[in-house]
Parts: C-alpha cells; sequence; structure tokens
C-alpha cells in the first residue's frame, strides 16, 4: 500500500513550484484502501478499538470521504468479516474436496486457519472479538458463526474418520473430537494476539495436532 504520508503537500499560494497533483483513488480502490489501513491499524497494541477519526487521520480524508464508501464502521468490520471468511474457507472447501481421509482434512483445516491468522494478525482481532467489543452486536454473532461453521465441517471430517476406525460411536467422536480442536484453534488466536503477535499461532503446530488426534 503507498505510504501517504510520503506525498508533498502542495501549497496554493506557492505557485513558483509546479507540484503533481495527487492522483485520486477509484472508487474500489479507494475501499480497497480503507479496509487495508483498518487491518494495519488493528495490528498495533492496544488498537482493539479503531474511530474513524483516526482511521480518518491516517488515510488523510475526512470522515465523510470514508462513509461515501461504507455507510458506517459496522459496515467496514462486516467487510473483513467477509474477507476472512471467502479466505479461509475457500482453502477449506479444496481440502475435503482433495483429501480422501477425514483425519487429515480436519488437520489441514486448522492449520490453513492458523496460517492465514499468522499472516493478518489485523484480522486476528476481528477473529478473536477483540476488535469487536463496541462495535454492534450482529458482528460478534456472525463471527462466531464463523467458528460454528468450521467446528462443523471438522465434526463432517472427523464423523468420517471414526468411522473409518470402526467407532460405534462415530456421530459422538466426531463431535467431542471437532469441539476439542475448534477449542484448540480459538485458544491459538487469543494467545496470539494477547502476545502482541509474538507467540505465532502455528507454533509447534503439527505435534500439537499430533498429540490431540491420539
Amino acid at each position: 500500500m503507498t505510504d501517504l504520508s510520503s506525498i508533498p503537500e502542495h501549497d496554493p499560494l506557492d505557485t513558483a513550484v509546479d507540484v503533481p497533483s495527487r492522483k485520486r483513488p477509484k472508487p474500489g480502490e479507494r475501499r480497497v484502501q480503507i479496509l487495508e489501513t483498518l487491518a494495519l491499524m488493528l495490528e498495533q497494541p492496544g488498537a482493539e478499538r479503531v474511530t474513524t477519526a483516526a482511521l480518518a487521520a491516517r488515510l488523510e480524508v475526512s470522515e465523510a470521504a470514508l462513509y461515501r464508501h461504507f455507510a458506517s464502521k459496522a459496515q467496514m468490520f462486516e467487510a473483513l468479516i467477509e474477507f476472512i471468511e471467502s479466505s479461509v474457507f475457500t482453502l477449506v472447501n479444496q481440502i475435503v474436496e482433495r483429501e480422501p481421509l477425514g483425519q487429515v482434512q480436519a488437520q489441514r483445516t486448522i492449520g490453513v486457519l492458523l496460517q492465514f491468522a499468522e499472516k493478518n494478525p489485523g484480522m486476528v482481532r476481528v477473529m478473536v472479538g477483540d476488535a469487536l467489543v463496541y462495535e454492534n452486536e450482529r458482528l460478534s454473532t456472525r463471527m462466531n458463526q464463523f467458528f460454528e461453521r468450521l467446528e462443523s465441517v471438522l465434526r463432517q471430517s472427523l464423523r468420517g474418520a471414526a468411522e473409518r476406525a470402526g467407532s460405534g460411536t462415530p456421530t459422538v467422536d466426531g463431535q467431542v473430537r471437532a469441539s476439542v480442536l475448534t477449542s484448540f484453534a480459538v485458544g491459538r488466536l487469543q494467545r496470539y494476539a494477547r502476545s502482541g503477535f509474538k507467540r505465532l499461532p502455528t507454533e509447534h503446530l503439527d505435534a500439537s495436532l499430533q498429540l490431540l488426534s491420539a
């Protein structure tokens, strides 16, 4: 993303210097720029709550300019959640389609979730709810639904794994293991955020998943 602070300001009274005018981004580009900047601000310590005033200042635009692209700050967070959902479940669906073994499906599903989080620390504050505390309640509800959907995918995978292993109660086994893996993933995300993004969510991941799958 372009560093807006590096662009020189033009003094309207100084007609002796020919300074190129700032190129105005297209509507779609500005929308993406707003979301990228919001995510970057969420990476900063103590940035659980980002105001539209602070966001506008970082972008060097007015708050009114933000609202030309998003009706509210809640809509900005909804766009971030949509990005999280699309990014993670596109990969998860590919895993389910290509990997025949349910146990491996589940492990790789947790892997792509935590890898996504590691690469997008600002998004983690949204995923664990820190950034949503002071926002519209529907945002937290939607983020909760994301993890419910994730657990449902894991449940299906692990039920198949239990059936393959000859379990007499594959549905129950799948539910229990899916719950444990989801809790593990959420815990890793929370630790990542609480540590200021120092404790990586993928730390000893393979060994941890093997232990949980034993």
